[in-house]
């Protein structure tokens, strides 16, 4: 059900390179990625959680209430993180080129799916 879900992601996706759904903790539920993309999209994922950590932290701090969503963009990558639970995400790795817009809107809509599957 998670492959199936984040296939569709990454399908719909202009750009994508892959999405992973992931524990807090960095362990890697499920993952698709696109072949010959040249990324382990396992590993970003896992340095990225230890980033949304960071942030919540620091929100929880702030009193700016819980991290919904968090992106990141460099020069080679562009990473969206939905947080669906406080001890789950789900990823989606993007080319510098790809649609952010949509990805944004694609992890949104398949929030819901995910979580019932938790």
């Amino acid at each position: 059900m998670f492959r199936d879900v984040l296939s569709e992601i990454v399908g719909k996706s202009d750009g994508a390179i892959g999405a992973v759904l992931m524990g807090s903790d960095g362990i890697s539920v499920e993952q698709v990625a696109v072949d010959g993309a040249g990324l382990d999209i396992e590993t970003v994922a896992m340095e990225m959680s230890v980033v949304l950590r960071e942030v919540g932290r620091i929100m929880k701090q702030i009193e700016a209430g819980r991290t919904e969503e968090l992106v990141m963009r460099s020069v080679g990558l562009t990473a969206v993180l939905r947080v669906l639970t406080d001890e789950y995400f789900v990823a989606l790795a993007l080319r510098p080129e790809g649609n952010l817009g949509k990805a944004r809107f694609l992890l949104r809509g398949a929030a819901p799916r995910l979580l019932a599957g938790l």
